[in-house]
């Protein structure tokens, strides 16, 4: 976890889409993969950690996961997206709200991942100076 956070203090603040990716993807990597579990090794985030907080917890989750959607919207996305991607944060912050369900649903629907896919798909379409291979 450290070692994430010291990636989070370099991030850039700038609004060029290639700044806006790095903080989009180290967000999500905070949010969704973090640290692997023990013996199943599947790797989970803050997402899933603050999901066990009953209400609080699925809020505030939504609310980070709300981040990414209006870095997105800040890209120029369209209004469409921009709804599929609420839809992906409200549907995780609906699931979490129900008991032991919820918690289920945070280690297998990935709402932030999805939204990043989005992300990612619009910025190589639109801004391909900002693909980035992954090795």
């Amino acid at each position: 976890m450290e070692r994430t956070m010291s990636q989070l203090d370099r991030l850039p603040l700038a609004r060029d889409p290639a700044a806006v990716r790095r903080r989009v993807e180290a967000l999500e990597r905070v949010l969704e993969r973090s640290f692997t579990v023990p013996g199943i090794n599947r790797p989970v985030g803050l997402d899933f950690v603050l999901g066990l907080i009953p209400v609080v917890g699925d809020v505030a989750a939504a609310a980070l996961g709300s981040w990414i959607v209006w870095e997105a919207r800040n890209l120029g996305m369209s209004k469409f997206q921009l709804a599929r991607m609420a839809g992906n944060v409200g549907f995780d912050m609906l699931l979490g709200l129900v008991p032991f369900v919820g918690d289920a649903a945070d280690f297998f629907f990935r709402s932030n991942s999805r939204n990043l896919r989005i992300i990612r798909k619009h910025l190589d379409r639109h801004h391909p100076g900002t693909v980035t291979v992954a090795g």
